[in-house]
């Protein structure tokens, strides 16, 4: 097996044993929960109301496990002098990062999985089955970002506050965009301009999360095949980068 399939393998069943399943099923519980109790309280489009709640709430919660899992390991890994112990073995730092990395992706996609296997009670197989992938590809770009903000920050609340305000801005810049330039009241002035051109800077800088993992698509239907490829290549394309980038900080790091 090759180590970077095997370190992807330990990471796989640290989380295990260090109670992600539990949190996950935990999450899921809470979820369908509040699916029942939206269920009594709601008068009219009771199943709609349900399956954008719990599905909003499902990929909260998969973000932050993800995001913490990911910093949380990676710094005690440091603490504890573990990393250091990995790079005196026969082993390239190439090959341990990715391999970390891919095995907090498949954990990503695992928890993608499970989050999307309960919407099947209100929404289609077929929407379900998309939103989970993008969930997956979302979670594969999460987990590249806080490894890398973990790697260079080397604090958990700091790495896991970056990755959060990388996701939260990501998720609203495009309604930021739509505030600061759109509309005929759209101030002409040079400070207004600026603004605009600052606000599409970092838009550009920025993943399109808000267009991923979207719950009108188990409500409404799926998006074209066009659309829907584009999401996950961007997704993709993203995670790729991070990667990049902290494989870049992690090859110059004197440990």
């Amino acid at each position: 097996m090759p180590p970077a399939a095997t370190l992807a393998r330990l990471v796989l069943i640290e989380a295990r044993r260090g109670g992600l399943p539990w949190l996950a099923g935990t999450c899921i519980a809470a979820g369908i929960g509040l699916a029942l109790f939206l269920s009594q309280v709601a008068l009219t489009e009771s199943r709609e109301l349900q399956v954008a709640i719990v599905a909003a709430w499902l990929r909260a919660c998969a973000v932050f496990l993800v995001a913490a899992h990911v910093a949380t390991r990676t710094l005690r890994e440091i603490d504890d002098k573990v990393l250091e112990l990995m790079l005196a073995l026969p082993l390239g730092r190439p090959s341990l990062y990715l391999g970390r990395l891919a095995g907090f992706a498949a954990c990503g996609a695992l928890l993608a999985a499970a989050f999307a296997a309960p919407l099947v009670l209100w929404a289609p197989p077929g929407p379900v089955l998309l939103w989970g992938l993008s969930l997956a590809c979302e979670l594969a770009l999460v987990a590249a970002a806080a490894l890398f903000f973990a790697m260079t920050l080397v604090q958990p609340v700091p790495a896991i506050a970056a990755t959060a305000g990388l996701y939260l801005l990501g998720r609203s810049i495009a309604a930021l965009q739509a505030l600061a330039g759109g509309g005929p009241l759209a101030d002409d002035s040079i400070a207004g301009t600026l603004a605009r051109g600052a606000v599409g800077a970092v838009a550009f800088l920025l993943p399109r999360l808000d267009a991923a993992t979207r719950s009108e698509w188990l409500l409404y239907g799926a998006p074209s095949a066009s659309a829907y490829a584009a999401v996950i290549a961007g997704l993709v394309l993203y995670a790729v980068v991070l990667a990049a980038a902290g494989l870049f900080d992690f090859a110059r790091k004197n440990l």
